[in-house]
């Protein structure tokens, strides 16, 4: 099986010159390696030693929640296999990572499966890293949810009862766990 030959070329060209955290998060002023960094320095190893990785989404999980602004964040969070597949022989050895990202647009599964590549190829290929924390470019903060509304909102099997969830809550509250209470309005309201 030549997959292993392969992996082990890219490990012996990686740990020879690492790749640096050039890039800096503008919110909290630390440095990190982004994915243009890592695709920069595996590509042309990749194709030198032909050896291909492939990616497979297995699970998808959304959560909406609101950031302190009171807008949506999308948080996602995706189980992604990685097929690294030798060209010479096709013997493959599937690497399975985790990908989470927030993004108050249409991003969060786009950033996840970039997180999720970028792990993957670190761990794969003991890529020598500097310090240890490798975040993204950019932070979200969360807004806390209480998990005694949530049970209560998902507890509520009719609109009359979320509705009376609803009108028991501070307005700090209602800010916060709108997303849910919208969700389950939904739920509730197709049954």
């Amino acid at each position: 099986m030549k997959v292993y030959e392969k992996i082990a070329a890219v490990t012996a060209e990686l740990s020879k010159i690492g790749i640096s955290k050039d890039s800096k998060n503008t919110s909290q002023g630390y440095a990190f390696r982004g994915i243009d960094a890592v695709y920069g320095a595996l590509s042309p190893m990749l194709s030198k030693h032909g050896l291909c990785i492939l990616p497979r989404v297995t699970d998808r999980q959304v959560i909406e929640r609101t950031n302190k602004s009171g807008t949506a964040l999308f948080y996602v969070t995706l189980t992604v296999e990685f097929d690294f597949v030798a060209a010479e022989d096709g013997s493959k050895h599937t690497v399975i990572t985790v990908g989470e990202a927030m993004d108050s647009g249409d991003k969060a599964s786009n950033k996840a499966m970039s997180a999720a590549y970028k792990y993957a190829a670190f761990q794969a290929f003991c890529i020598p890293t500097e310090g240890d924390n490798d975040a993204d470019a950019h932070t979200h903060e969360v807004s806390a949810t209480d998990p005694a509304v949530e049970a209560s909102v998902e507890a509520a099997t009719t609109i009359e009862e979320l509705n009376n969830v609803w009108k028991s809550l501070s307005a700090e509250q209602r800010k916060t766990h709108l997303p849910i209470f919208s969700t389950r309005k939904t739920q509730l309201s197709s049954k």
